[in-house]
């Protein structure tokens, strides 16, 4: 029985390390990735894609805009319907639409919202009351992140779609001249990558083995994240944004009852930065997977556990990285947009890069990974608001609870609901209902938000 201990857990052990080794070309691929995935993003970045495809057709038009026609996919609309406008203080689709239109600035990706002047935000309310913008659902067959701007001037026409990713431009055309057309090849989630990287399917090992053995010195970009999403945080505490959870948890009701801990000083910054930018705050974050929410979860919870704990910098990074990468996969499987909150995802992430820093081994990241999905996998996406902060709450407060069963050795086994007996079938289990099983859920979401 002992020798067939040791051999057992040998096995588990050794297995991993003999089936996978990263290459430097799969080294290279995942930097890539990354790059191309963890972004700026300043906004919501589903209203802020429709800004981005408005800036295209009206710097494409050349004129001003007689006519605006927007048509979106069922998940555009009812991501952009609620949230706040960066620096507006108005909410929803109109003035983001405006904007884009007034700057004319398509270079500036997922930041055009950036900056912008009190006139040409005047003229950009000037243009909402006009009354010539009609905002509806595309009809057909269409990707679940789809945005069509129509526009005409008194001279020309212009259009533009951005589909699949929020910054892939698939489709410019000036009058009858089409200036642009990748429709047929814009299903890739990884706009700007080259094609090893688009091509790159990842998986559990690949994932943990370039996280925890690539040269410190190629993972240190993404403390750029870090500093950007905590910069975020201590905007947020400075003022009243949302729901202003942040504030709540480390005020006197939070410290009473919630005590003064890692996990509350994570549930503080973690959630401050989802009030502020869902409140419309002016602040740009580092998104992940075209999502500014799921890129603060997956970096602020390890940041700051990272920095309460003491950890060296090497630890942080590949935590970081371990969150990061981890996120962008689940989402290759998921896609941009479902009716699974993205926060389910982060967290998952982010469960993983506190394992990592309690020091966890490669099996305790797996069973934070099954811990997760055996926990809050079915949280609903009713679309970006500023009550998204409970729900990242949610989520950060389930990654520590995963990471710490995981430490004890505890795991949703494989009898257990969704869980599988390896975590890449655990991910495709969660990926399948997010992506297929919750579509009618989907559909009534967006029933009941455009009926109220």
């Amino acid at each position: 029985m002992r020798y067939k201990t040791t051999f057992a857990t040998i096995r588990t052990y050794l297995l991993p390390l003999i089936d996978y080794m990263l290459t430097p070309d799969i080294e290279a691929q995942c930097i890539e990735l990354i790059k191309n995935e963890v972004v700026p993003a300043t906004g919501c970045t589903e209203p802020v894609a429709v800004a981005l495809a408005a800036a295209q057709a009206a710097q494409t038009l050349g004129e001003p805009s007689t006519s605006i026609e927007v048509l979106l996919s069922a998940n555009m609309l009812k991501n952009a319907m609620g949230v706040g406008i960066p620096g507006t203080g108005m909410i929803g689709l109109p003035i983001a639409v405006a904007l884009g239109i007034i700057l004319a600035d398509p270079a500036k990706e997922l930041t055009i919202l950036e900056n912008f002047t009190q006139e040409q935000l005047t003229q950009a309310k000037a243009l909402v009351e006009e009354k010539i913008m009609s905002i509806r659902l595309k009809e057909g067959d269409i990707d679940k992140l789809y945005i069509e701007i129509n526009l005409k001037g008194a001279n020309h026409t212009a259009s533009t779609i951005i589909q699949s990713n929020h910054r892939n431009i698939a489709y410019i055309r000036r009058d009858e001249e089409i200036l642009c057309d990748h429709l047929s090849s814009s299903a890739s989630s990884t706009q700007g990558a080259s094609d090893e990287a688009k091509g790159l399917q990842l998986t559990f090992d690949v994932v943990y083995e370039f996280a925890t053995t690539t040269p410190l010195e190629k993972l240190s970009f993404i403390q750029e994240a870090a500093r950007l999403n905590k910069a975020a945080s201590e905007f947020s505490l400075k003022g009243s944004y949302g729901h202003s959870v942040g504030q709540m948890i480390r005020g006197d009701w939070g410290k009473r009852y919630l005590g003064n801990s890692a996990l509350t000083e994570m549930l503080t910054y973690t959630s401050a930065a989802c009030d502020a930018r869902m409140d419309g705050a002016p602040v740009t974050v580092m998104s992940n997977s075209g999502s500014g929410n799921q890129g603060i979860t997956a970096t602020l919870p390890v940041l700051t556990f990272a920095q309460h704990e003491g950890a060296s910098e090497e630890q942080t990074i590949r935590a970081l990285v371990l969150s990061n990468l981890m996120v962008i996969y689940v989402k290759q499987k998921l896609g941009r947009l479902s009716a699974l909150c993205g926060c389910v995802v982060a967290a998952t992430g982010s469960s993983c890069g506190l394992t990592y820093l309690m020091g966890g081994s490669r099996e305790q990241v797996e069973f934070a990974i099954k811990n997760m999905v055996g926990n809050i996998t079915g949280m609903l996406c009713d679309g970006a608001k500023p009550s998204c902060s409970m729900k990242v709450s949610s989520g950060v407060s389930t990654a520590m609870f995963s990471a710490l069963l995981a430490m004890e050795h505890k795991v949703v086994t494989s009898s257990e609901g969704i869980v599988d007996e390896s975590v890449d079938s655990t991910i495709d289990n969660l990926a399948s209902i997010g992506r297929i099983g919750m579509n009618e859920t989907d559909r009534l979401v967006l029933d009941i938000m455009t009926q109220k």
